[in-house]
């Protein structure tokens, strides 16, 4: 496993981040303890988690995941896991926050009420990665930033991240760190995939010239390049099968990841990880990996038996014609998820 510096700071990270948002609801505890047993052992020492979780956010369940991983990270020692959690964003937009009554936002009161319940919940005095898990940006980024220096100086926090952030909102609160003095972001964990390759239109180069990683989650692009959900078929237990009928932003965003575009372009990705030897679970996460602004890339199971194949991109370098097959079908099938 190869590990890469987060941004600027001090902490380094292994190239593949186990993400964690199923646990409590798709995955039971037991199952859980498994897939991060397993992780752990084959190398990977950063592992993700969210206030939010799990997935779907829900006021019943809110908190759940994060009191899952604090058990197991229990067990373990500490010095040796590399921590991301977040602080959900405002729940008057897309999404409503599981947390707080659903009354979220990255103002002060907030930011500081969600710090303290995760790390009760994760049984820790400290949290690696604090990330704001969307933009707020009817906040005061002031307010934010100051907040988040506050923790780090503190110690509650070692460093700092956004996700789910646009072009302009990365390069404002650098801006803002900037003029404050306070800290700034190292880390934005967004969605890249090669059904999604929007970040590469700027926020790659604003990761590169400021010193900014990616650690981009859905590299599978919501399961949909497993190929499981080919020929319009919906499998029992997967996440957008639960989703397609549900209505709302659940049906909406079934649409994005599901639709004709991006079937024909995982067939196409099917065909080069079969003529590559390797499947296709294995070739998305690889090529994730694969670009100087990734840092580490979140992958996520909620079954045991879905872990071979991501781990198998572990010290993996797809050869050059690969990655120009990859581009081409980019090329020809532009922007799948819209």
């Amino acid at each position: 496993m190869q590990h890469r510096r987060l941004g600027k700071s001090a902490i380094y990270v292994s190239d593949i981040c186990m993400g964690t948002m199923t646990f409590g609801t798709q995955t039971d505890e037991k199952e859980a303890f498994r897939i991060l047993d397993a992780s752990l052992d084959a190398g990977i020492n950063f592992f993700d988690t969210a206030e939010n979780y799990p997935v779907p956010p829900d006021l019943k369940y809110g908190g759940l995941t994060e009191e899952i991983f604090g058990r197991w990270m229990k067990t373990k020692d500490r010095d040796a896991i590399i921590l991301a959690t977040k602080v959900c964003g405002p729940s008057h937009g897309w999404i409503k926050g599981s947390q707080r009554a659903g009354m979220t936002a990255l103002d002060r009161h907030n930011i500081r009420r969600a710090v303290e319940a995760s790390l009760t919940r994760l049984q820790t005095d400290y949290i690696d990665l604090y990330q704001t898990h969307w933009p707020d940006h009817g906040t005061g980024f002031d307010e934010t930033m100051e907040t988040l220096d506050d923790l780090v100086r503190e110690g509650y926090v070692r460093i700092v991240g956004c996700s789910n952030e646009d072009a302009w909102g990365l390069m404002k609160s650098i801006e803002t760190s900037n003029r404050l003095g306070t800290v700034r972001y190292q880390t934005i964990q967004n969605n890249f995939s090669l059904n999604n390759r929007r970040f590469e239109d700027a926020l790659s180069k604003i990761c590169d010239r400021e010193g900014v990683s990616l650690i981009p989650y859905s590299p599978l692009g919501g399961g949909v390049l497993s190929g499981k959900y080919q020929g319009g078929a919906f499998p029992e237990g997967a996440r957008f099968s639960a989703y397609a009928n549900k209505g709302g932003r659940h049906t909406a965003m079934t649409q994005r990841f599901i639709n004709e575009k991006t079937l024909a372009a995982t067939a196409r990705y099917m065909e080069i990880a079969k003529q590559a030897g390797m499947s296709p679970v294995t070739l998305a996460t690889a090529w994730s990996k694969q670009h100087s602004f990734v840092a580490s890339t979140i992958v996520g199971a909620s079954r045991f038996d879905q872990l071979a194949d991501i781990l198998a991109a572990a010290d993996l370098v797809l050869p050059e014609d690969v990655m120009k097959a990859c581009d081409k079908v980019s090329r020809e099938i532009l922007y799948p998820m819209g």
